[in-house]
């Protein structure tokens, strides 16, 4: 047994009578539109330490991986808590790769290595700051709660209905989604309040076992979710972004 791997026993033995959860943060080291996003600094430390410590502090995650492709990635992981007892291949590693490859690569390196098999795995962006330990708890209790739920994620209100959106044919804009599905001739047109919720997808998922690595899928048949405030909804891609993320950590820090 490694030294990292004894340092996470206590809190496995602690949740033994509980589904074990492993976290994965899939940080690899290749972004183009911010070199080195995932360890650039953000209020005083690296960007992906936020959520490392988010699930480091999750009362039902047992484990918390780094799956990186860098060496310097790793260390920082290793800094702030995680465990890197791995690389990720360099083909698991490119723009066009989905997330659910370093998902199951890193859930097939545990089973096969230490015989440790994960009963919920969570895909934990780096790139979300802002996610709290309450909604990485909160999506694995749904799945507690509810057996026949294959996942569970946290959303926000859409910034943009999608019945607004347009896409390019040909010369011409058209809507995103057809009169066909939408009903409607002229959505652009139409008061928002007028269309169903939309939501949209940030920090947290939780996926079954079965669902990730037998059915190759992140949601399933039946998805539960967990709403958070627009405030905390921050995916960060570009330099606005950071700087959006600087402004609310700073006003969540001073109100805590």
């Amino acid at each position: 047994m490694t030294e990292e791997t004894q340092q996470t026993r206590p809190k496995m033995e602690q949740n033994r009578n509980k589904p074990r959860v492993l976290g994965v943060i899939g940080a690899r080291s290749g972004s183009k539109s911010i070199p080195d996003k995932n360890i650039k600094p953000l209020r005083g430390k690296p960007l992906m330490a936020w959520i490392i410590e988010a699930a480091q502090n999750a009362s039902l995650v047992d484990r918390v991986v780094v799956s990186t492709d860098s060496e310097k990635y790793a260390a920082v992981g290793r800094e702030y808590g995680a465990e890197t007892p791995f690389l990720r291949p360099a083909e698991l590693s490119t723009d066009d790769q989905p997330d659910l490859t370093y998902l199951q690569h890193a859930v097939t390196w545990y089973e096969e290595q230490e015989g440790w098999k994960p009963d919920i795995i969570l895909r934990l962006p780096p790139t979300s700051p802002l996610c709290s330990s309450e909604s990485i708890d909160a999506c694995i209790q749904l799945l507690i709660d509810d057996a026949t739920a294959t996942s569970s994620r946290t959303i926000t209100p859409a910034p943009k209905h999608p019945y607004k959106l347009w896409t390019v044919a040909g010369d011409e804009l058209k809507p995103f989604i057809p009169k066909e599905m939408t009903g409607l001739s002229e959505p652009s047109n139409a008061p928002r309040q007028s269309f169903p919720p939309a939501y949209a997808h940030v920090d947290v998922i939780a996926v079954r076992y079965d669902t990730l690595m037998h059915d190759n899928l992140l949601t399933g048949t039946r998805v539960r979710h967990r709403e958070i405030p627009k405030l905390d909804a921050v995916d960060i891609d570009t330099e606005l972004d950071f700087l959006i993320a600087e402004l609310l950590l700073k006003k969540k820090l001073e109100t805590a």
